[in-house]
């Protein structure tokens, strides 16, 4: 049996990661989904969110370059390509105290998970030992890790699982049908075969795609449905916004139409109920507005620092001030004090004033 696009688990199960499933998903019934008046979906997802999380909660990642540049694949919106010429100048892997000392600022500016990415095809032997140890540090510091290596093999991945990986992030960037307009270097099942392997492994999963990117609606579903019917569906979803990159073959990808990205991210939720759906890439181009809608629509998590990578993010202050205009904190600390109620007297002519008007009516009677 498919789930229907107004299906909601009338029984929810207590918030945790995400539960094993059946049912598969089927395009038509996500872009069924998508083709919903946009108050009626919001509604529903925000719905959804509300069953299984506190919608006044967000989850804040912070997410740190360990080896920049230089990798061999062709992906169409990486600066980090060797293939493209987008002026990222290559750097090696960091030294592990600067790893830590990144990781500890980021956890005392309010992150509470601590994502590492390396611009590698797959990892060697000594560049996974070399990362086990800097995922080590980092748990060392009371906060959750992630990485994003590349492709992992089974024994790869166990030696990660070993050092306390939390999370292994692998994007299936977008649908099986429209991946081959966008890489050539790397298959989707490739993809698919190192998601398996963590998994397998024990570590959980965090997977998502790249909104934006040419592709139409239908690609979109696509992917969504992709991430949905993985068995179980991801724990963690980013949907990052495609940022343009001069010199890599998507600079000129058209722009996306703000509401089509909401509208993704409130699909995401709806099908993905118990996943943690991030705001990631793109949101320096995003108004607060905009970011507002998005956490409307059921994300609950979101990179929190100066920079994604080789790209900018929103100032640590301005993310502060965002929650704080909304009512929002980080996920697991204790809400504001209420502020005291407004309480509005009447003035103390206003009873003065109805006398001569009630008097002038009277008079009028007569």
């Amino acid at each position: 049996m498919n789930p229907t696009p107004n299906e909601t688990p009338k029984n929810p199960a207590p918030a945790t990661p995400a539960a094993t499933t059946t049912a598969k998903w089927r395009v038509e019934d996500i872009l069924a989904l998508y083709d919903l008046p946009f108050a009626e979906l919001v509604h529903r997802a925000q719905t959804v969110h509300r069953q299984h999380f506190d919608p006044a909660e967000l989850q804040l990642s912070s997410l740190l370059s360990i080896k920049t540049g230089g990798c061999p694949e062709d992906c169409g919106y990486c600066s980090q390509s060797s293939v493209h010429d987008a002026g990222v100048k290559g750097q090696p892997l960091m030294p592990l105290d600067e790893v830590v000392a990144a990781a500890r600022e980021a956890r005392d500016q309010g992150a509470q998970r601590f994502c590492m990415g390396a611009a590698w095809r797959s990892p060697k032997p000594r560049q996974v030992e070399a990362v086990a140890r800097m995922i080590e540090a980092v748990k060392a510091l009371g906060m959750e890790t992630c990485v994003t290596l590349g492709m992992l093999d089974d024994g790869q991945a166990r030696q990660l699982a070993d050092a306390g990986l939390d999370y292994y992030n692998h994007n299936l960037d977008t649908s099986p049908e429209f991946y081959g307009s966008i890489i050539s270097t790397r298959t989707y099942q490739d993809r698919l075969d190192t998601l398996e392997n963590v998994r397998t492994a024990g570590v959980k999963v965090c997977c998502g795609g790249i909104i934006g990117m040419g592709e139409s609606r239908v690609a979109r579903a696509g992917l969504i449905g992709q991430l949905a019917n993985l068995d179980p569906y991801p724990e963690s979803v980013p949907i990052n916004h495609l940022i343009p990159i001069p010199g890599t073959p998507l600079a000129d990808a058209p722009p996306l139409d703000p509401f089509e990205f909401v509208r993704t991210i409130a699909v995401a939720r709806i099908v993905m109920p118990r996943a943690v759906v991030r705001l990631s890439a793109g949101r320096e181009s995003m108004d607060d507005a905009l970011q507002a809608l998005c956490f409307l629509a059921g994300a609950n998590s979101m990179f929190y620092g100066e920079k994604l990578l080789t790209t900018g993010n929103p100032r640590l202050q301005h993310d502060r001030d965002l929650l704080a205009r909304l009512g929002m904190r980080a996920a697991g600390t204790a809400p504001e004090p209420a502020a005291a109620p407004i309480v509005r007297h009447e003035p103390a002519t206003k009873a003065l004033t109805k006398a001569p008007a009630d008097a002038t009516r009277e008079s009028a009677a007569r």
